[in-house]
């Protein structure tokens, strides 16, 4: 993910419209990973919360969308990493 600055519209925009592309199915699959990789307590609640919020950014405020796309970014490098240590 890259790093958006949170006082620029257009990059809140972004964010935003990465966050609801998340479903709430793909969301109970990061909660997962997110458990059996052990990411810690906070991390795995934010992820709770971002899936009874799928598709509602607006709901959320910037920094926890932030946090939340943060740690989807560290989850999906860590599944690719695990899938390229199968091949």
């Amino acid at each position: 993910m890259s790093k958006y600055d949170l006082n620029d519209p257009t990059d809140v925009d972004i964010m935003k419209a990465q966050f609801n592309m998340i479903s709430a199915e793909e969301w109970d699959e990061y909660i997962e990973l997110a458990e059996e990789s052990k990411m810690g307590y906070k991390n795995i609640n934010i992820l709770k919360t971002a899936s009874r919020k799928a598709g509602m950014a607006k709901y959320l405020s910037v920094k926890v969308i932030n946090w939340v796309m943060s740690v989807v970014d560290k989850l999906e490098y860590e599944d690719d990493e695990y899938e390229d240590d199968d091949d």
